[in-house]
């Protein structure tokens, strides 16, 4: 049996713009949260770190009102999922495991997995070992981690951070990566999930997780993830901020180039948290490309 947190489920009630009900599966000893909104074609929406599916709140309706099923995951550790206490638990290959745990319960197929942050490398590498249920993508302000990707000295300054610091901040994190302040009341929903230190385990493991070398554990599957998109020819929308001061455009432009593609949308006045600069219209470049690509 896992050590793991759960969060009160009142300490998760009545958040600003977020009215979706929360479904709940029991895998490996852990309750997993997810949201399931509309009806059609699925979108899987994966957040990264230190977020959780209140992340796409304003992403997922002009999505659904399409006439999409959107989906968005709690990875384990995060939102209303439970949050294994040891940092050891947490990796690459079982975030990945879990989450393709999912996409086979809820037998999805056809579906589009839009990725953010680390939801990148384990919803790109869900796509690469399930071609039969990803159809399409949806990146943005992302990347692959191979151990010989640059880091920014920015990302350096945060992983130190908090490798350093096991009370991790949440609501500072995300609110520094917003170009304009959300404001209390949406920063207290991020901060909602994590009511105490050992709640934070897996956001502090998150940064610790990413191979800094060829060796380290995960940098292997980030490199074969990146060579078959290479040559993966489903359709891809690629979307950056311009002004994610922890993955640049110059960083966007660079991971559109090794997948073969470019830059379909620069989203501007965007920060490395675009879904809270520019939401709604993400959501709707996300309906219109998908209406073009049915």
């Amino acid at each position: 049996m896992t050590d793991a947190v759960r969060t009160p489920d009142e300490l998760l009630e009545g958040l600003p713009d977020f009215p979706f009900e929360p479904h709940y599966r029991e895998l490996d000893g852990l309750r997993l949260a997810h949201i399931d909104e509309g009806a059609g074609d699925p979108v899987v929406f994966v957040h990264g770190e230190p977020t959780w599916s209140f992340l796409w709140r304003k992403v997922i309706p002009p999505v659904r009102d399409a006439g999409y099923r959107c989906i968005a995951p709690d990875l384990a550790g995060f939102g209303r999922s439970d949050k294994p206490i040891e940092l050891e638990w947490y990796s690459y290959d079982k975030h990945t495991e879990l989450t393709a745990a999912l996409l086979e319960e809820l037998d999805l197929h056809d579906a589009t997995v839009v990725v953010h942050d680390w939801g990148g490398p384990i919803g790109l590498r869900l796509a690469v070992e399930h071609p039969d249920r990803i159809s399409k993508l949806v990146i943005m302000d992302t990347g692959l981690f191979t151990g010989h990707q640059p880091m920014t000295d920015a990302w350096i300054a945060f992983r130190d951070f908090v490798e350093r610091t096991e009370d991790l901040p949440i609501g500072f994190l995300v609110r520094g990566a917003c170009k304009r302040d959300p404001g209390d009341a949406v920063i207290a929903a991020y901060e909602a999930p994590f009511p105490s230190a050992a709640a934070k385990t897996g956001a502090r493991a998150f940064p610790l997780m990413l191979p800094t070398t060829p060796d380290m554990p995960g940098a292997a599957a980030g490199q074969r993830v990146l060579e078959a998109l290479r040559q993966d020819r489903r359709p891809k929308l690629l979307l950056w901020a311009d002004s994610d001061p922890v993955l640049p455009l110059s960083t966007g432009q660079r991971f559109a180039g090794a997948l073969g593609s470019e830059l379909d949308h620069v989203i501007a006045d965007a920060s490395h948290f675009l879904q809270e600069d520019a939401g709604e219209e993400i959501g709707r470049r996300i309906a219109e490309w998908l209406a073009g690509h049915g």
